[in-house]
């Protein structure tokens, strides 16, 4: 599959299929609610994050950055339209209508909420064009409107992290009847949650009242590629230098979950960028909370989102930090995700004296030292147990950094009847 040749969007959806039809299981829809879902598929990919590094084709070395966000973007948008369709999926057939409802729905949207990116239903010659290839052209477009920047995670989250708004809007469209009142209050609503993402940075830039060079740099990733008008451009620059309070950061489109969620890790990734977390942007950030109607539990939910994100990334993402900051980033990971796991433990424990393979293992260790193969093995099992917990239903678990000795840190210690070593 090569996304920057005619066809990717067949070959993606080829490709996909099993976690598409999953996507409209019964087990699926008595989950977490859509939202929830929703972030849980595309908060690990980096979508979020303007980043393309939680790829999973046999093919994604090959590609550049812009095809990896063009496939990311059509995952997001296709998963959003299945987990939230609202009729009951009973056959392969039922699950292509919606992914051909869904296509058409793309291209719908993009032509009337961003008009800059209009396609054409018909070619040349006046024949009509199939859903799949108008989707696939102005997904093409869209991309193409993204960030050339290279290498660099502050480029990529403030050109490229907008296209989660896309997804978002995305998900209210295809429930409207599309006429033009629909389509003018969709382009205002566009616009203002632009905005509203200027205010977030600005307030998170504000937080402990001096703003860094580093601080400055992201208005001005984020500015290049917002297509802001004159008027509002100078309105950003000069709350940007003022700063705003944090009351004056509106949430439209009926206070949204996920919407929330993307907004104080915006906050979040904004205060990261001096590579220093103070005092006074920690109390900021437990203030826009309770704004956002958060509570800490939220805060401390999207702290190890992020971590686990980064963490999982590090090789990809070694410029965003030194190496002093990912032994910090590591410790904090590992402390939060062990005191959800000691509030967990009697869940934890019945999980794991019902897994059998793990028993067997744990009984091994007891005399024997466990094989590679082993020692793999049940670190896959105690991942999937840890799984249960009900923050891990929504959260993403790194999975590469979670390794055997690293989960014995984390799952409460007098869970195992005797130790085990992880060497």
């Amino acid at each position: 599959m090569k996304p920057s040749e005619k066809g990717w969007l067949k070959e993606y959806l080829d490709f996909r299929k099993d976690l598409l039809v999953s996507l409209t299981s019964e087990a699926a829809r008595k989950g977490s609610h859509p939202e929830q879902s929703l972030y849980r598929i595309i908060q690990p990919t980096g979508l979020m994050y303007g980043q393309s590094v939680g790829m999973d084709h046999p093919s994604q070395e090959q590609w550049g950055e812009k095809d990896k966000m063009k496939i990311l973007l059509a995952e997001s948008l296709i998963s959003s339209s299945l987990l939230f369709y609202d009729k009951k999926v009973n056959s392969a057939e039922d699950v292509s209508g919606v992914i051909f409802k869904t296509l058409e729905n793309i291209g719908n949207f993009y032509n009337n909420i961003f008009p800059e990116l209009s396609t054409p239903a018909k070619t040349l010659f006046g024949r009509k064009k199939t859903p799949l290839e108008v989707a696939e052209k102005i997904l093409d477009k869209r991309i193409d409107r993204t960030s050339d920047f290279e290498g660099n995670f502050w480029t990529y989250f403030f050109h490229n992290s907008l296209l989660f708004l896309d997804v978002f809007i995305f998900g209210q469209w295809i429930h409207t009847n599309a006429d033009r009142i629909v389509a003018d209050f969709f382009r205002y609503e566009r616009e203002e949650l632009r905005f509203s993402v200027v205010k977030v940075i600005a307030a998170a830039s504000h937080a402990n009242k001096e703003v860094v060079y580093e601080e400055k740099k992201l208005l001005d990733f984020f500015l290049h590629s917002t297509d802001l008008s004159s008027e509002k451009r100078k309105e950003a620059l000069k709350i940007f230098e003022k700063g705003i309070d944090i009351n004056e950061i509106h949430l439209p489109s009926e206070n949204s979950w996920i919407l929330k969620k993307f907004f104080l890790e915006m906050a979040v990734l904004t205060i990261w960028a001096d590579k220093k977390v103070e005092q006074a942007e920690i109390d900021f950030l437990k203030r826009f909370c309770t704004h956002l109607g958060f509570s800490e539990e939220d805060l401390e939910n999207s702290l190890i989102a992020i971590e686990g994100f980064v963490l999982e990334h590090w090789e990809q993402l070694e410029y965003l930090q030194n190496k002093q900051d990912y032994n910090q980033v590591s410790e904090q990971f590992i402390k939060r995700v062990a005191r959800i796991a000691e509030k967990n433990k009697g869940r934890l424990m019945k999980e794991l004296q019902e897994s059998e393979e793990v028993m067997s293992l744990l009984k091994k260790a007891r005399s024997n030292e466990l094989t590679l193969e082993e020692k793999e093995r049940m670190r896959k099992q105690l991942i999937q147990i840890l799984k249960t917990v009900p923050t891990f239903v929504i959260i993403s678990l790194p999975q590469k950094f979670l390794t055997l000795p690293i989960l014995l840190k984390i799952l409460p210690k007098n869970l195992f009847a005797e130790g085990i070593h992880p060497n």
